[in-house]
């Protein structure tokens, strides 16, 4: 079986040669020879820049605790496929991987289905086979030409929007909402987190166009922060999360809305558990308490900058950063973020070369005036840090396996 899925997994990642096409005619070919098992399933929908996975879990958290069955398909994973499509937290299995490519290869193949097309659609074919009650789907880029798009959910549910994938969502904030309000269904109540004013204008103007009830969530009451987790509180109502930073409380606020209407039935308990037990790993993850070493997936504009506002609410000294960027980020952007925001920086790249090479990289933040000086491994950055400056690893997903093997923190294909 080893031979087998290592084989087809591989087989699954060639197809990453095709790239992201724009059009959902490929997923709806793929599904039909699937038996559009997205047909028979309930759905929660979510899109947006940043957010997306911690929104996503919080749901799912809820649910679970309120004894429904889950499936939850997000994305990009963190050390293995299998953690992209889970039910009750738990990754499927390498077996139903090998089924589904077995059975849906010739087909995949003569469709030219790309990476994301085939993974959404073996994630809506195992849902329908395990049976879940409803699941919980996160774009993988955009929304309105997204490979998800294909469902019709019970409600959509929009995250922070701000820019990143310029090259493929468009140049302006509101081209990028314009995409993202594309998963708004006729008729589909859509709840968004609160919204910079020219994204708000256009989620207000498409939901009218479908006829579609529009409520934007508001902010907490109160929020407390530290390396500990986060509490805030909503009306008089108190919560804990796992999950560090203001932006996981909004997060949470956002999963109480979709919780409130999807049902009278999950209780006040079920919400406060749920929210405890969500485990989230690489979003402001504490690798280390002695020095502080933090690990956090932020790659763009937004999202680092989240990022520096929680450190800036936990520490007192500036931070010391090790980044790590892939070739498609817009260093220009990202610059402007960092600068002066740390007390030194490094960068490093990885052994598969997904990422952009660490001496490329500190070449180029150094011309946007960000000095930065390259390492070779993960274990060199703990020794850099000094005098209680804590340490950030950012940038991307990619360092997860070597920063989980190096911080000794297991991570196998038990429950998340």
């Amino acid at each position: 079986m080893t031979s087998d899925f290592q084989s087809l997994l591989q087989d699954l990642y060639s197809l990453q040669r095709l790239g992201i096409k724009t059009g959902l005619e490929h997923t709806h070919q793929l599904l039909d020879v699937c038996n559009n098992p997205h047909k028979r399933l309930k759905f929660i929908h979510l899109a947006g820049t940043n957010g997306k996975g911690s929104t996503a879990t919080f749901i799912d958290s809820i649910l679970r605790v309120s004894g429904l069955k889950i499936g939850l398909y997000t994305s990009p994973h963190l050390l293995r496929f299998n953690e992209r499509i889970r039910v009750n937290g738990i990754p499927i299995s390498d077996e139903k991987i090998v089924e589904f490519m077995q059975v849906f290869s010739v087909d995949i193949h003569r469709i030219e289905s790309t990476f994301f097309e085939t993974t959404s659609a073996m994630a809506f074919w195992y849902f329908e086979q395990e049976k879940v009650d409803i699941a919980v789907i996160e774009t993988g880029l955009g929304g309105r030409l997204d490979s998800t798009n294909v469902i019709t959910p019970e409600m959509v549910v929009i995250t922070p929007v701000s820019m990143d994938h310029r090259e493929l969502l468009g140049n302006d904030l509101k081209t990028v909402a314009k995409e993202k309000a594309g998963i708004i269904k006729e008729n589909i109540l859509v709840i968004s987190s609160q919204q910079e004013a020219p994204v708000q204008e256009i989620f207000v103007q498409k939901a009218a166009e479908m006829d579609a009830q529009l409520m934007l969530v508001e902010l907490p009451d109160k929020c407390t922060v530290s390396t500990e987790g986060t509490v805030f509180q909503q009306c008089g109502s108190k919560y804990q999360l796992s999950l560090i930073g203001e932006h996981q409380a909004q997060n949470a606020m956002l999963a109480i809305a979709v919780i409130n209407h999807f049902s009278e039935d999950i209780s006040e308990n079920h919400i406060r558990i749920g929210l405890k037990n969500a485990v989230w790993p690489g979003r402001f993850q504490v690798l280390s308490h002695d020095p502080y070493i933090i690990y956090d997936v932020a790659h763009n504009e937004d999202g680092i900058r989240t990022l520096l506002k929680t450190v800036k609410k936990i520490f007192k000294k500036r931070p010391i950063g090790l980044c790590a960027l892939k070739e498609d980020k817009d260093l220009e952007l990202i610059a402007n973020t960092i600068r002066s925001h740390f007390e030194k920086l490094y960068v490093i790249d990885d052994e598969k070369e997904l990422l952009m090479n660490s001496k490329v990289l500190s070449s180029n933040l150094n011309k946007q005036g960000v000095k930065a000086v390259p390492l070779k491994q993960i274990k060199d950055f703990a020794p850099c840090l000094h005098d209680g400056h804590p340490g950030i690893i950012f940038g991307s997903h990619y360092i997860a396996e070597p920063i989980f093997k190096h911080f000794q923190f297991s991570f196998d294909s038990g429950m998340i």
